[in-house]
């Protein structure tokens, strides 16, 4: 009966209570309420029922401004967070985009690439461009793919110069001359003339004498057929510049019978200068559309060194005339051409070499001041 009348007396009164905050496992802050209800005793037959606790407060009034200061920093904070937050990522040019729209910052694809050509809608063909398969070989003819004898060459100057009542010139000249057009030579290391019609009489008498002492006779050198054969069974382009005049160049490769392999025959009257400017091997690299980064020439002297990397392409020498120790210059030295496969072909034209690109800044050296006393002993000539 008491149980009754105290569970009745409960109804239509309301509990107190009080907040109290609490964090869920979604880490969220929510208010959960403690409900009390009233004490009631049971005395006899009545139900004395204890007075409702006040209700648990906070005076606002004191924490106002510490909760207008804390609105305030947050409304500073996010709406900066906003302004930094750009509506619409258009990357200035300072950022790595280029002209075509293209992101170039590091990370991102397709990474930079100087065979690249983001306009070619082809992807298959830009990928192709963008590995290092996709190269190109530039051969010397003499000493390179056939035997060559440096005397020759020697013995046909030392002859022009008897016909031409010349002095014959020093054995350094004769060098300095190695793989530049004969009009070149004339006029601008021997000096026999400047007249352009006496220079071409000139270059072509030379011509003729040489041929006539080389007797028309070509021989492969070792291990060139077979690297040629590799080469066009993985079809890399193949070009063959010289500075003999094209029609004994077209009649020399016919005799061999390899004038299927080149795609590009560049001779003495395709080009203003010869070696050491790189104008043959640019030429040839136009013709054949590539970038000179992408292309390998192959040669024989310091010379044919200087002007493939004048040209920002790679060389490989091949010892036939000089020792390997003279040609350290060289990307890569070779007795025979068949010493290389197309794997080193492609690490070489995957190598991005520094010379291509900035020169690096020189530091020069500081030198220390030594304020320390000298410890040399000086004689006095007068004391004896």
């Amino acid at each position: 009966m008491v149980e009754s009348l105290a569970s009745t007396s409960f109804i239509g009164h309301r509990p107190l209570f009080a907040g109290a905050l609490v964090k869920d496992v979604s880490s969220k802050r929510r208010s959960v309420d403690i409900v009390w209800f009233p004490k009631a005793k049971c005395l006899g037959r009545r139900v004395i029922m204890s007075p409702p606790l006040p209700r648990l407060g906070v005076d606002r009034s004191k924490n106002s401004p510490i909760i207008a200061l804390a609105m305030e920093l947050a409304h500073e904070t996010y709406s900066f967070k906003e302004d930094s937050i750009p509506r619409k990522w258009n990357y200035p040019a300072d950022t790595g985009v280029d002209q075509t729209g293209i992101d170039r910052r590091p990370g991102l694809w397709p990474p930079e690439n100087k065979a690249d050509i983001p306009s070619l809608h082809n992807p298959l063909l830009r990928q192709e461009r963008m590995g290092s398969g996709w190269l190109v070989a530039i051969f010397e003819w003499e000493g390179v793919l056939i035997e060559d004898n440096p005397d020759l060459e020697k013995q046909a100057w030392l002859a022009l110069c008897e016909e031409e009542g010349k002095s014959p010139p020093p054995a350094f000249v004769l060098r300095r001359i190695e793989g530049m057009k004969n009009e070149q030579a004339i006029s601008e290391v021997l000096c026999w003339s400047r007249d352009p019609a006496h220079m071409r009489r000139m270059a072509a008498r030379k011509e003729d004498i040489y041929q006539a002492l080389q007797g028309g006779i070509y021989r492969l050198r070792a291990g060139s057929r077979e690297f040629v054969n590799v080469l066009m069974h993985y079809k890399i382009p193949m070009a063959l510049v010289s500075t003999r005049p094209r029609k004994t160049l077209e009649a020399a490769v016919g005799n061999i019978g390899i004038e299927e392999y080149f795609n590009v025959m560049i001779g003495a009257e395709d080009v203003q200068r010869g070696k050491p400017d790189p104008e043959m091997f640019v030429y040839a690299a136009q013709l054949l559309k590539f970038i000179p980064e992408r292309c390998i020439v192959f040669g024989n002297s310091n010379q044919t060194v200087e002007a493939a990397h004048d040209a920002r392409m790679k060389c490989v020498a091949v010892a036939s005339k000089h020792p390997v120790y003279e040609l350290a210059a060289a990307d890569l030295v070779v007795r025979r051409l068949d010493e290389l496969s197309v794997v080193d072909l492609k690490n070489l034209a995957a190598v991005e070499s520094a010379e291509f690109g900035e020169e690096p800044e020189l530091e020069l050296e500081e030198e220390e001041d030594n304020t320390s006393p000298s410890t040399r002993v000086a004689f006095d000539d007068n004391f004896w």
